[in-house]
């Protein structure tokens, strides 16, 4: 086909006037003029770029293309005009390439719109990758699309995004979806509604529907919310929502603190809540949560269950490791058991749980130690109980009351079999009294006491050594007027519906009646009686009010004689427990029908052994009801 020259001039003058600002000379950029193209029939050129600076506030430049057309659209406002690229089409931003294998570029925009194996790339360490890009520069936002059955994929070393549509502003250098995404690094996969992802600081933001999963071999960690903050370089969970984390170990339940997916290290707040594998749980104000360890260290309004034991701890400080199964609590310390049908409040300032070496528990109970029961109350300097030969002991001046009674000496051990008391004793020195009208109080010391128990009540009382009693009988007008003494070297009575059966005195029985109106004052009471009743718990909240008589009992020593008798049976414990310990076997216990028969023969009653640590009350320890024993029915052999 011929072509004048007049043709090829208006060609080339055409040419010149369609060209884009880009490309046609700019004495602004700074650009030598533009060689223009041989004329052809078709109006695709191969453009050349100029050598412009790349950084120019929010500037969009393209790089390459190896075809360009352009068709200006009458009536189409400027900004809306594009020009047609095909060919590697290659745009950028700054540092960020953009390529794709064809595309629409408004330039008087500086946008455009991207189609086919489009990719984002900055650096050698984030890539982009979609079907189609819309690139606004207004507001300097991508919007990336992927076809059906396909995702838009976001890489940044070993962090992996995915999505149907996802945005990146690239003027703050933030990436994010709303129709559902996935992230995944070298440790966690986390799945969400909305998404957000900072590639400079490497925080994720998620929301809605939050799933984090963290693959572990055989355990597997989950985390359920509905906002969360995690960042891929540290793997550190930021928990902003209620949010529930699972795992082989137990849960974690907390709306504000920190989870490290990777070192299972918790710091949590706001009342969080940790939940074992055997189902105890751990709760307070702040919690801080070793889950690989098992330990869980509680400040503030601690509480630490135990569903199996039906018991709890409370405090304003405590720990607990799950693995060796102890604990610890102080600050308004307080245990609580609800195994049966009244609960008992235990007070003391330092409680301490832990397993023994045959993985029962033992519990020990330090200083003011206070409790309260429905049907029993009590008070000590300490307290202690083993699971294994299910003994409660109580230590220096304990004192123990139920109704109208009260009991104490130098150390009260109670047996307790499937939670009810099957025998409780005084080994060193045991005193009962019990207040009947005015100055009147029954009463009995002895050396030693034992008391065996049947269905909660009492079935057999044994006392020995320096057996002493004061009673007061009462008249048929239900008036007092008379006390009995009794003295003997020991005493053992039988109750039937806790009412006195027969009561044996032996060897020898001294003993004498006085009215009362012929007696003094004083002897109405023994030599150690003592009343503390201003002591006594009446209340669940009165066991945290420790008043200045028991500071002042649990100071004074124990009198001299029963000093050294304590140091010689405390010797005597040692060396059962020691026994007990190396073969494990738990000390015989004589039963009520056995050693019943044993004593009608002569016999003497067998001492009860057990192992020396100490205790949780776990049901109540009955007084004697020796007010009903008559005095004409004394027996003496």
């Amino acid at each position: 086909m011929s072509v004048s020259l007049r043709s090829v001039a208006a060609i080339a003058a055409f040419a010149v006037l369609a060209l884009p600002p880009m490309i046609a000379s700019s004495s602004s950029s700074g650009a030598s003029a533009i060689a223009l193209p041989a004329p052809a029939d078709t109006q695709q050129l191969r453009p050349v770029i100029p050598g412009a600076d790349r950084y120019q506030q929010g500037k969009v430049f393209l790089e390459h293309a190896d075809t360009w057309s352009y068709l200006e659209q009458p009536g189409v406002a400027p900004d809306s005009q594009y020009q047609v690229l095909t060919g590697n089409v290659v745009f950028r931003k700054n540092d960020m390439f953009m390529y794709c294998d064809s595309a629409h570029f408004y330039e008087a925009a500086n946008s455009f719109d991207a189609f086919s194996n489009v990719r984002m790339e900055q650096g050698d360490t984030l890539f982009v990758y979609a079907d189609e890009l819309e690139y606004s520069g207004l507001d300097e936002m991508a919007v990336l699309y992927a076809y059906p059955g396909k995702k838009v994929r976001l890489i940044n070393r070993d962090v992996k995004l995915s999505t149907d549509v996802f945005n990146y502003d690239l003027a703050s250098n933030i990436g994010f979806y709303n129709v559902g995404g996935v992230l995944d690094d070298a440790v966690n996969r986390l799945r969400s509604l909305e998404g957000e992802y900072h590639p400079d600081t490497k925080y994720a933001y998620f929301y809605y529907n939050v799933d984090l999963e963290a693959p572990n071999g055989n355990d597997t960690l989950r985390m359920y919310t509905d906002s969360l903050v995690y960042n891929t370089g540290t793997h550190l969970c930021e928990l902003i929502a209620r949010t529930r984390i699972v795992s082989a170990d137990g849960e974690i339940l907390s709306s504000s603190g920190t989870y490290n997916t990777l070192t299972g290290l918790a710091d949590l707040y706001r009342r969080s809540l940790v939940i074992t594998n055997q189902g105890n749980t751990l709760t307070g104000d702040t919690l801080f949560y070793d889950r690989n360890r098992g330990i869980g260290e509680a400040f503030g309004n601690m509480v630490l269950t135990d569903s199996a034991r039906k018991s709890s701890l409370h405090g304003e400080y405590g720990w607990y490791n799950e693995l060796s199964d102890s604990a610890f609590v102080t600050g308004m310390a307080l245990a609580k058991e609800y195994s049966g049908a009244d609960t008992l409040y235990l007070h003391g300032d330092t409680i301490y749980a832990y397993a023994d070496t045959d993985s029962s528990r033992v519990m020990n109970v330090y200083r003011n130690v206070r409790f309260f029961r429905s049907d029993m109350q009590g008070i000590c300097d300490s307290l202690s109980s083993t699971e294994r030969d299910s003994m409660m002991r109580m230590y220096h001046h304990p004192v123990v009351w139920s109704g109208s009674r009260q009991v104490f000496g130098n150390i009260i051990e109670v047996h307790v079999n499937d939670s009810t008391v099957d025998w409780a004793r005084l080994p060193e020195f045991g005193f009962t009294a019990e207040h009947i009208a005015e100055d009147c109080y029954q009463q009995m010391s002895a050396s030693e006491m034992t008391t065996w128990f049947n269905d909660s009540t009492i079935s057999r009382l044994y006392a020995e050594g320096n057996v002493m009693l004061i009673m007061f009988p009462m008249e048929s007008d239900s008036t007092y007027n008379k006390y009995a003494y009794v003295e003997s070297s020991e005493m053992d009575a039988y109750f039937r519906d806790n009412d006195i059966e027969s009561v044996h005195f032996r060897p020898a029985t001294t003993g004498k009646v006085t009215p009362l109106y012929l007696a003094k004052r004083n002897s109405y009471f023994l030599q150690r009686f003592a009343w503390y009743e201003d002591m006594r718990p009446v209340s669940p909240e009165d066991v945290f009010v420790v008043p200045q008589s028991q500071l002042d009992l649990m100071r004074s020593e124990i009198p001299a004689p029963e000093a050294a008798e304590a140091s010689r049976r405390r010797k005597e414990i040692r060396k059962v427990r020691q026994t007990s310990d190396s073969g494990h076997a738990d000390a015989a216990v004589p039963s009520p029908d056995a050693a019943a028969d044993k004593n009608k023969k002569g016999a003497v009653i067998p001492s009860v052994k057990t192992a020396e640590d100490s205790v949780a009350v776990s049901d109540t320890i009955p007084m004697p009801k020796v007010e009903s024993l008559p005095v004409d029915s004394i027996q003496t052999r």
